[in-house]
């Protein structure tokens, strides 16, 4: 198992922007899919942005497209998460998380079940 430790929430107003990061305690592995999921109060989890170890290739949630930006960085095994223009419904817990091998990694279509490793989530509030 991978530990994952994100970093970066807080509070903004509407229109502003947030820096996600995660770290991973040792290299994820290759074909595996990194993602970032949300989850607001009282609503399910929902993946929002996923990129594979592959070709790096990323994958977003029509609600945050053209706002947000996954990537990462092989060398320091971290994840990031770049929101810009951000909406009061934005607001939620964030979380890192990966699979374990191979994975379909696309969106939508990402199978919450196969990810096996979890943060612990950061929160994000947007304020209007």
């Amino acid at each position: 198992q991978v530990q994952l430790v994100e970093s970066g929430g807080g509070s903004v107003q509407a229109g502003g922007s947030l820096s996600l990061s995660c770290a991973a305690s040792r290299l994820i592995l290759y074909g595996s899919c990194m993602a970032w999921f949300r989850q607001a109060p009282g609503q399910q989890r929902e993946a929002v942005a996923c990129i594979t170890t592959i070709d790096s290739v990323p994958s977003y949630a029509d609600s945050v497209k053209g706002r947000f930006t996954i990537s990462r960085d092989n060398a320091k095994n971290t994840l990031t998460l770049q929101m810009s223009s951000l909406k009061p419904e934005d607001t939620a817990m964030y979380y890192c998380a990966a699979t374990s091998g191979a994975a379909w990694c696309r969106l939508p279509g990402l199978r919450e079940d196969e990810f096996l490793n979890w943060g612990q989530g950061t929160q994000v509030t947007v304020s209007s």
